[in-house]
Order: structure tokens, then sequence, then C-alpha cells
């Protein structure tokens, strides 16, 4: 599986288990991992987060 399928995966993964709250898990995640200093996760989890756009809106969001 490549990257990019990878993250698609997981984008799919998380709006399956979380439906509605999907984004704020996302967010969640994000927040955690930047409190833990974890760059590579909060890059990780910002790039699934923009999938999850994609998919429900068809647009990138804003760039944090």
């Amino acid at each position: 599986m490549t990257p990019e399928r990878e993250l698609w995966a997981c984008a799919l993964l998380v709006e399956r288990e979380q439906g509605n709250n999907a984004a704020v898990y996302i967010a969640e995640r994000i927040s955690a991992l930047a409190l833990a200093g974890d760059a590579d996760g909060v890059a990780r989890w910002k790039a699934i987060a923009e999938r999850l756009s994609l998919l429900w809106t068809g647009e990138r969001p804003m760039p944090m």
C-alpha cells in the first residue's frame, strides 16, 4: 500500500468508527501529539484531516 493510500484508508476508518465526531477525534489526536512534541505524528494526522475534509466537502481545509 502506498503512503497516500494509507492516509486515505486511515481517513475512511476514522470516519466509519467516529461518524460525525471524526473531525473532533482527529483534532484531539493532533492536540495530544502536539503536546507530546511529536511533530511527525501531528503532520500525519493533519494529512488524515485533509483527506477527511476532501471526503466530506470535496475541498481542502484552510492551512493551519
